[in-house]
């Protein structure tokens, strides 16, 4: 018993020196600016490539610590809010005058100028008056004329038609004379005039006699 308990006790001590020696070898290596770890198998040769990662992997920029801190931007763009902008409507334009409502519904005008009709001479007659004369060859033949138109009649001729009559009344023949209006007849106005209507002597043997019953006339 007592000899199992030396050599446990010289283990013991093995056991604390080493770790008394590592204990100054990792004091050793935090006072050397690694932050207090100790550097474990060799180091890593100088020719090692940089890892890439591999696979579906999504890059996410971190935030530029250039960048003011709550702005919010990633990586070096960075983002400005807008602030409130306040618009004052524009007062309404006053309205354009009002026009007279008469002015613009009925414009004034002056009425329109139209040249005074003229109806041209309208001439109308009465049938003939007749008077027998000394001869029996000729009578007097009174007519009324009268102008309803517009316009003066200023010239125009009158046509008797002078019916030779038997002494049983069988009418022989008819004979045509002319003779001139009585003109101007103004327009409205009134004209009488008597002719003497003669025919020859030789048509209207003793017992015959004439009767001027046919007028026409024609004027401008």
């Amino acid at each position: 018993m007592l000899r199992s308990t030396r050599t446990t006790g010289r283990r013991g001590a093995l056991l604390g020196a080493s770790a008394a020696v590592v204990c100054v070898t990792l004091t050793a290596c935090a006072g050397s600016g690694n932050g207090g770890y100790a550097a474990v198998g060799p180091p890593r040769p100088s020719s090692a490539t940089t890892a890439h990662p591999t696979g579906s992997v999504t890059l996410v920029p971190l935030d530029d610590p250039k960048s003011p801190a709550g702005s919010g931007t990633s990586g070096t763009e960075t983002g400005t809010t807008p602030g409130p902008t306040s618009s004052t409507p524009a007062p309404p334009s006053s309205p354009p005058a009002a026009k007279s409502a008469r002015s613009s519904a009925h414009p004034q005008s002056s009425p329109p100028t139209t040249a005074p009709t003229t109806t041209p001479a309208a001439l109308s007659w009465t049938t003939p008056a007749r008077k027998p004369t000394s001869h029996r060859w000729c009578e007097d033949v009174t007519l009324t004329f009268r102008n309803s138109g517009g316009t003066a009649v200023r010239s125009g001729t009158v046509t008797f038609g002078t019916h030779i009559i038997g002494a049983l009344g069988i009418d022989w023949a008819t004979i045509k004379s002319t003779e001139q209006l009585p003109v101007p007849i103004a327009p409205g106005a009134r004209e009488d005039k008597t002719w003497t209507v003669c025919v020859d002597a030789w048509r209207v043997p003793l017992g015959m006699h004439i009767e001027t019953r046919d007028v026409s006339v024609e004027w401008v």
